[in-house]
């Protein structure tokens, strides 16, 4: 009896600690190949007015975009060495576990099951959004309360697919959802009437209707906002040195922003006496060093990619989005850099 209880407890810890040996495994040098590489990888819609898409020329635009060259001017001075992989809400997450992309940065909304579940972690939020409803003027409708019985259309893996259900079920409304993959396919559904209204993130309802022209005031935007959505990158888990650079990326930006640091004057500052400034200039202390760049590395993130607000400016402004809670926590909002020294 005591050899079989013995044995039974062997083979548990035996078993506990595979199992903990397997979570404890760093995950691969993420840096390192991409230096070997020269450039990053980074996955994004790359179907977003805003956010990613595609100028005339080709060339990826948007504050998810500029979020990646952020990255790749800290590790290479370069916001130039980057190539885009353009992602869907069921593939963006595989792409990243299996080192398809270095990260991703495509809308997605931090979650505690997505960073608990999914060996990935979320390292910064770049916008603060939150889930609305877009309906053709035509309907006559002026709350989403007045959705009862309507088809709505809603891609599937995401967030607002679950929280579309929560909203409807907690307000006793039915509904019946269009569910559809590809963004392009969703907006063509709606555009056509084969659904009532459209629901995602607000900004990238803003968004669609941006890209409407002459009949964007055909749509309207329902005032309810149903859902938290922090959006922002996401890393492997484990790999903490490459998540500290795109972390401290991010708050290079909201730091510049908080200083009065710009793309055009940031060079300005190079000889301020201003200890945090030296700081952030490379000038003093060993910044970079500890994150594995050049010291430099954050006057190359603002150079070539801007502060926060000129990324904001760039890519949201135009689309009719204020900025609100988006903007820093000395005006009011949420976006709120921890000291860098």
């Amino acid at each position: 009896m005591f050899r079989s209880t013995f044995a039974a407890l062997g083979a548990m810890a035996v078993a506990i600690g595979l199992a903990t040996s397997a979570y404890a495994q760093p995950a691969a040098d993420t840096l390192a190949t991409i230096k070997q590489r020269g450039y990053l990888l980074c996955g994004v819609a790359g179907n977003v007015a805003g956010f990613s898409l595609p100028d005339s020329s080709g060339e990826m635009r948007g504050i998810d975009a500029d979020s990646c060259r952020t990255v790749a001017a800290a590790i290479f001075g370069d916001a130039k060495k980057i190539r885009f992989v353009n992602t869907t809400s069921q593939s963006r997450f595989t792409a990243l576990q299996s080192g398809e992309i270095d990260m991703l940065v495509r809308n997605t909304t931090w979650t505690l099951t997505r960073e608990a579940s999914l060996g990935l972690e979320f390292a910064s939020i770049n916008f603060y959004d939150g889930q609305g409803f877009l309906v053709k003027k035509s309907l006559g409708v002026t709350s989403a309360k007045q959705l009862d019985g309507a088809t709505i259309c809603v891609q599937p893996g995401t967030t607002t697919e679950l929280n579309l259900a929560d909203y409807f079920r907690a307000n006793n409304l039915k509904f019946t959802p269009v569910v559809i993959e590809t963004v392009e396919q969703v907006q063509a559904a709606f555009i056509a009437g084969r659904c009532d209204a459209y629901t995602t993130d607000s900004s990238s309802l803003a968004s669609f209707r941006s890209t409407q022209g002459a009949q964007a005031g055909d749509y309207v935007l329902l005032p309810e906002i149903i859902s938290k959505e922090p959006l922002g990158a996401v890393v492997r888990k484990g790999d903490w040195k490459f998540f500290d650079i795109v972390r401290w990326a991010y708050y290079a930006q909201l730091t510049a922003e908080e200083l009065g640091i710009t793309s055009q004057n940031v060079m300005t500052f190079a000889n301020s006496t201003n200890p945090e400034i030296q700081r952030f200039m490379g000038k003093s202390g060993d910044l970079g060093k500890i994150l594995g760049v050049d010291a430099d590395w954050a006057v190359k993130v603002v150079q070539q990619v801007g502060n926060f607000g000129e990324m904001w400016e760039r890519n949201i402004t135009p689309m009719g989005v204020p900025r609100g809670i988006n903007n820093l926590w000395t005006k009011g909002g949420l976006q709120y850099a921890p000291p860098m020294r």
